[in-house]
């Protein structure tokens, strides 16, 4: 609606004050004005169908021109609609459309013996269509710049939400799956072992409780960090690699650690802690009957190397899960990488992640 009754009311005022200074002319009557009022209606659909819009309102601003009215500012009008249809339709088809428009009205000029040659009107018609297919480009180039824009940030929230989600998978995974291994594996002890030995039945329902409470502290500690938003709190660390090791002793597995992972940045210290964790869960949980597993750490060339390998039977290539999935992501994060493949006397599941400013 502005796009009709904006052009249309000073187009009407200017050319009602222009009337009493042109001699020679019709008077601007009820017809004049209706005429006037006519050529501005199409700009009301000039939106959703921008190239008749303009041939209806530049068919009757010329008539209007040709007429015996008054003259006035009614090229507005045109120039409305030439501006839209270039902004929704670009120039190439503005630039033709507007370019017939003219010739024709330019014709019907000459048909009835004018000279547009000699007034100038031909170079102002040239100047005119330039300036608004120029200034209709540039509007059209900047709303496709904008709409670029937030397209490319609601792409990138989106992006960011994915990888917090997954963020957020792996950390209650994480702080989750090891524990729970440890559980089941006690509470499957006490179960055997419960009729002929209860004083082990004891000690194995006391590891549940510890390892559940252990399980329920952190998890509540991971929900209540992410839900204030303000980081993941206290870093895991391979610093507290003895208490993962425990923690697999107490399954009843032997675990052997050779070398030192020494001081690392934390992303790596806490990409390092969750991997050799998730190994050390994976063993628990899906090794057949091992008996031992050996942990091997160092630096070479500027990169950690974890390395988990255990003894259990029958080892076969690992089916992608949730927990393979962590290990590659974090390692994948930093730039490193993770391989979990069977050996000749088990499993193995070897990291290498890049310690910044080392080579």
């Amino acid at each position: 609606m502005l796009l009709t009754v904006v052009p249309l009311v000073p187009v009407l005022a200017i050319t009602t004050v222009a009337a009493h200074f042109q001699s020679g002319h019709h008077p601007l009557d009820f017809l004049g004005y209706a005429w006037l009022v006519l050529a501005t209606l199409p700009l009301l659909f000039s939106r959703r169908f921008p190239l008749p819009a303009f041939v209806v309102v530049a068919a009757l601003t010329w008539t209007y021109y040709l007429s015996d009215y008054p003259g006035g500012p009614a090229v507005v009008l045109p120039t409305v609609a030439l501006f839209t249809l270039t902004r929704l339709r670009g120039p190439l088809q503005a630039g033709i459309a507007g370019t017939v428009m003219i010739l024709a009205g330019l014709g019907a000029y000459l048909a009835m013996g004018g000279d547009f040659l000699l007034d100038g009107r031909a170079a102002f018609f040239l100047v005119w269509l330039s300036a608004v297919l120029g200034i209709g480009t540039a509007v059209r180039n900047r709303v496709a710049a904008n709409r670029a824009a937030r397209d490319s940030a609601a792409e990138h929230q989106r992006r960011m939400a994915e990888l917090e989600r997954l963020r957020i998978a792996r950390e209650v995974h994480d702080v989750v799956a090891h524990s729970l291994a440890m559980i089941n594996v006690q509470a499957g002890v006490a179960a055997h072992v419960a009729d002929r030995r209860p004083e082990q039945a004891v000690e194995a329902l006391l590891a549940i409780k510890e390892a559940s409470a252990s399980a329920l502290a952190d998890l509540r500690a991971t929900v209540t960090v992410l839900r204030s938003g303000q980081g993941l709190g206290p870093a895991p660390s391979l610093r507290q690699l003895d208490e993962l090791v425990e923690h697999t002793r107490a399954a009843g597995i032997g675990v052997r650690v050779h070398g030192s992972p020494g001081e690392l940045p934390a992303p790596v210290d806490a990409a390092a802690y969750r991997i050799l964790q998730e190994s050390l869960t994976n063993v628990v949980r899906h090794a057949n009957q091992p008996t031992n597993v050996t942990i091997h750490l160092g630096r070479k060339g500027g990169r950690l190397r974890l390395t988990v390998r255990d003894n259990g039977r029958g080892a076969v290539e690992p089916k992608a899960g949730n927990g393979l999935r962590g290990m590659g992501e974090r390692a994948a994060a930093l730039g490193g990488e993770v391989t979990a493949h069977p050996v000749a006397e088990g499993f193995e599941v070897s990291a290498e992640l890049p310690i910044e400013g080392e080579r």
